[in-house]
Protein backbone atom coordinates (compact mmCIF):
# COMPACT_ATOMS: atom_id res chain seq x y z
CA UNK A 1 0.00 0.00 0.00
CA UNK A 2 1.11 3.31 -1.25
CA UNK A 3 1.35 5.78 1.99
CA UNK A 4 2.97 8.81 0.61
CA UNK A 5 3.82 9.81 -3.38
CA UNK A 6 5.35 13.06 -4.42
CA UNK A 7 5.71 13.63 -7.94
CA UNK A 8 7.27 16.64 -9.80
CA UNK A 9 8.08 18.10 -6.45
CA UNK A 10 9.51 21.56 -7.37
CA UNK A 11 10.81 24.56 -4.96
CA UNK A 12 13.10 27.78 -5.19
CA UNK A 13 14.16 30.50 -2.88
CA UNK A 14 14.83 33.63 -4.95
CA UNK A 15 17.10 32.56 -7.97
CA UNK A 16 18.15 29.21 -6.21
CA UNK A 17 16.20 25.96 -7.65
CA UNK A 18 16.59 23.65 -4.72
CA UNK A 19 14.19 20.88 -5.86
CA UNK A 20 14.16 20.22 -9.56
CA UNK A 21 11.08 18.24 -10.24
CA UNK A 22 11.75 15.18 -7.57
CA UNK A 23 9.29 12.15 -7.59
CA UNK A 24 9.00 10.10 -4.48
CA UNK A 25 7.05 6.95 -3.62
CA UNK A 26 6.88 5.07 -0.28
CA UNK A 27 5.04 1.49 1.19
CA UNK A 28 3.52 1.34 4.63
CA UNK A 29 5.86 -0.12 6.96
CA UNK A 30 8.95 1.09 5.08
CA UNK A 31 12.19 2.82 6.24
CA UNK A 32 13.62 4.72 3.91
CA UNK A 33 16.55 6.96 4.52
CA UNK A 34 17.73 10.41 2.22
CA UNK A 35 21.23 10.74 2.37
CA UNK A 36 22.88 13.07 0.24
CA UNK A 37 25.41 16.43 0.40
CA UNK A 38 24.87 19.14 2.55
CA UNK A 39 22.51 21.88 0.46
CA UNK A 40 21.34 19.21 -2.42
CA UNK A 41 17.62 19.53 -0.67
CA UNK A 42 17.15 17.19 1.48
CA UNK A 43 15.49 18.44 4.53
CA UNK A 44 13.64 21.00 2.31
CA UNK A 45 11.90 17.85 0.80
CA UNK A 46 11.04 16.59 3.97
CA UNK A 47 9.99 19.66 5.21
CA UNK A 48 7.68 19.89 1.96
CA UNK A 49 6.22 15.92 1.98
CA UNK A 50 5.66 16.79 5.79
CA UNK A 51 3.31 19.59 4.75
CA UNK A 52 5.49 22.15 7.30
CA UNK A 53 6.37 23.94 3.79
CA UNK A 54 4.56 23.99 0.31
CA UNK A 55 6.01 23.18 -3.20
CA UNK A 56 5.71 25.47 -6.09
CA UNK A 57 4.55 22.90 -8.36
CA UNK A 58 3.98 19.09 -7.93
CA UNK A 59 1.16 16.75 -6.50
CA UNK A 60 1.52 15.63 -2.77
CA UNK A 61 -0.47 12.30 -2.17
CA UNK A 62 -0.59 11.41 1.89
CA UNK A 63 -2.60 8.12 2.81
CA UNK A 64 -4.64 8.98 -0.49
CA UNK A 65 -5.34 11.99 0.04
CA UNK A 66 -4.14 15.23 -1.83
CA UNK A 67 -3.23 17.76 -0.49
CA UNK A 68 -3.21 20.01 -3.22
CA UNK A 69 -6.07 21.79 -2.87
CA UNK A 70 -6.73 21.74 0.97
CA UNK A 71 -6.83 25.00 3.05
CA UNK A 72 -4.16 26.05 5.84
CA UNK A 73 -6.57 24.75 8.52
CA UNK A 74 -7.02 20.86 6.45
CA UNK A 75 -3.55 20.56 6.30
CA UNK A 76 -3.01 21.27 9.84
CA UNK A 77 -5.43 18.77 10.76
CA UNK A 78 -3.74 16.06 8.40
CA UNK A 79 -0.84 16.52 10.13
CA UNK A 80 -1.77 16.23 13.58
CA UNK A 81 -3.45 13.09 12.64
CA UNK A 82 -1.42 11.47 10.40
CA UNK A 83 2.64 12.56 10.67
CA UNK A 84 4.43 12.61 13.31
CA UNK A 85 8.11 14.66 13.24
CA UNK A 86 11.57 13.91 14.85
CA UNK A 87 14.16 16.26 14.62
CA UNK A 88 17.85 16.97 15.34
CA UNK A 89 17.38 18.91 18.51
CA UNK A 90 14.62 17.43 19.81
CA UNK A 91 12.35 20.14 20.01
CA UNK A 92 10.91 19.62 23.76
CA UNK A 93 9.67 22.19 25.84
CA UNK A 94 11.88 22.82 28.77
CA UNK A 95 8.90 23.78 30.77
CA UNK A 96 7.08 20.38 30.70
CA UNK A 97 8.00 17.10 31.91
CA UNK A 98 8.43 13.95 29.61
CA UNK A 99 4.89 13.11 30.04
CA UNK A 100 3.39 16.32 29.04
CA UNK A 101 5.94 16.95 26.28
CA UNK A 102 4.15 13.47 24.89
CA UNK A 103 1.04 14.30 25.17
CA UNK A 104 0.92 17.71 23.48
CA UNK A 105 -0.58 16.31 19.49
CA UNK A 106 -3.02 14.53 21.50
CA UNK A 107 -4.38 18.01 23.57
CA UNK A 108 -4.28 19.58 20.28
CA UNK A 109 -6.25 16.84 18.78
CA UNK A 110 -8.73 17.74 21.27
CA UNK A 111 -8.55 14.43 23.72
CA UNK A 112 -8.98 14.28 27.01
CA UNK A 113 -6.26 14.13 29.39
CA UNK A 114 -6.65 11.44 31.24
CA UNK A 115 -6.72 9.42 28.15
CA UNK A 116 -3.95 11.12 26.49
CA UNK A 117 -2.04 10.69 29.45
CA UNK A 118 -2.52 6.81 29.96
CA UNK A 119 -1.42 6.65 26.30
CA UNK A 120 1.74 9.13 27.30
CA UNK A 121 2.81 7.10 30.25
CA UNK A 122 2.38 3.51 27.92
CA UNK A 123 4.79 5.02 25.14
CA UNK A 124 7.58 6.47 27.24
CA UNK A 125 7.56 2.70 28.88
CA UNK A 126 7.92 1.13 25.39
CA UNK A 127 11.00 3.66 25.16
CA UNK A 128 12.47 2.45 28.92
CA UNK A 129 11.44 5.86 30.05
CA UNK A 130 9.08 5.22 32.59
CA UNK A 131 10.59 6.39 35.89
CA UNK A 132 11.25 9.45 33.30
CA UNK A 133 7.54 10.76 33.09
CA UNK A 134 7.72 13.61 36.02
CA UNK A 135 11.15 14.73 34.53
CA UNK A 136 11.80 17.84 32.30
CA UNK A 137 14.24 17.86 29.62
CA UNK A 138 16.87 19.76 31.60
CA UNK A 139 17.38 16.49 33.85
CA UNK A 140 17.32 13.89 30.64
CA UNK A 141 20.29 12.66 28.97
CA UNK A 142 20.44 13.40 25.17
CA UNK A 143 19.46 9.80 23.87
CA UNK A 144 16.42 10.32 26.76
CA UNK A 145 15.25 13.35 24.95
CA UNK A 146 15.32 12.27 21.75
CA UNK A 147 13.39 9.19 22.88
CA UNK A 148 10.61 11.30 24.54
CA UNK A 149 10.59 13.23 20.78
CA UNK A 150 10.08 10.00 19.41
CA UNK A 151 7.26 8.91 22.17
CA UNK A 152 5.27 12.66 21.04
CA UNK A 153 5.75 11.91 17.48
CA UNK A 154 3.53 8.70 18.33
CA UNK A 155 1.09 9.70 20.25
CA UNK A 156 -1.68 9.96 17.25
CA UNK A 157 -0.86 6.63 15.64
CA UNK A 158 0.28 8.61 12.42
CA UNK A 159 0.69 6.40 9.34
CA UNK A 160 4.18 8.13 8.36
CA UNK A 161 6.82 10.02 10.58
CA UNK A 162 9.70 11.97 9.31
CA UNK A 163 12.96 12.10 10.98
CA UNK A 164 15.78 15.04 10.15
CA UNK A 165 18.51 14.20 10.93
CA UNK A 166 17.56 12.11 14.50
CA UNK A 167 20.74 11.05 15.11
CA UNK A 168 22.86 13.83 14.27
CA UNK A 169 23.02 15.19 17.73
CA UNK A 170 23.80 11.71 19.58
CA UNK A 171 26.80 10.01 20.36
CA UNK A 172 27.73 6.37 18.70
CA UNK A 173 25.65 4.14 21.48
CA UNK A 174 22.32 6.50 21.28
CA UNK A 175 22.70 6.60 17.52
CA UNK A 176 22.88 2.61 17.25
CA UNK A 177 19.73 2.25 19.88
CA UNK A 178 17.68 4.84 17.98
CA UNK A 179 18.72 2.94 15.00
CA UNK A 180 17.49 -0.14 16.54
CA UNK A 181 14.69 1.50 18.09
CA UNK A 182 13.27 2.87 14.55
CA UNK A 183 13.23 -0.52 13.14
CA UNK A 184 11.73 -2.16 16.34
CA UNK A 185 8.73 0.17 15.61
CA UNK A 186 8.58 -0.77 12.12
CA UNK A 187 8.49 -4.63 13.02
CA UNK A 188 6.30 -3.74 16.22
CA UNK A 189 3.78 -1.42 14.71
CA UNK A 190 4.01 -1.25 10.77
CA UNK A 191 5.12 2.02 10.83
CA UNK A 192 6.58 4.12 7.88
CA UNK A 193 9.55 5.87 8.36
CA UNK A 194 11.27 8.69 6.14
CA UNK A 195 14.72 9.65 7.54
CA UNK A 196 17.05 12.25 6.18
CA UNK A 197 20.52 11.38 7.57
CA UNK A 198 24.10 11.72 7.26
CA UNK A 199 24.61 8.52 8.90
CA UNK A 200 25.64 5.99 6.93
CA UNK A 201 24.77 3.24 9.46
CA UNK A 202 21.38 4.29 9.98
CA UNK A 203 21.35 4.93 5.92
CA UNK A 204 22.42 1.09 5.72
CA UNK A 205 19.71 -0.12 8.04
CA UNK A 206 16.91 1.10 6.54
CA UNK A 207 14.83 -0.56 4.09
CA UNK A 208 15.61 1.88 0.99
CA UNK A 209 18.56 4.88 0.81
CA UNK A 210 17.55 7.52 -1.89
CA UNK A 211 20.49 9.40 -2.87
CA UNK A 212 19.72 13.56 -3.57
CA UNK A 213 22.01 15.56 -5.50
CA UNK A 214 21.25 19.04 -6.84
CA UNK A 215 17.87 19.00 -6.27
CA UNK A 216 17.17 15.21 -7.29
CA UNK A 217 17.42 11.96 -6.54
CA UNK A 218 20.46 10.33 -8.56
CA UNK A 219 20.96 6.55 -9.04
Amino acid sequence: MIILKGSEIHKSYGNLHVLKGVDISVQKGEVVAIVGKSGAGKSTLLHILGTLDAAERGELMICGKSTQNLSAKAIAKLRNEEIGFIFQFHHLLSEFTALENVCIPAYIQGISKMVAEKKGKDLLNYMGLADRLEHKPGALSGGEQQRVAVARALMNDPQIIFADEPTGNLDTENSTDMHKLFLKLRDDFGQTFILVTHNTDLASMSDRTLRMQDGLFVE
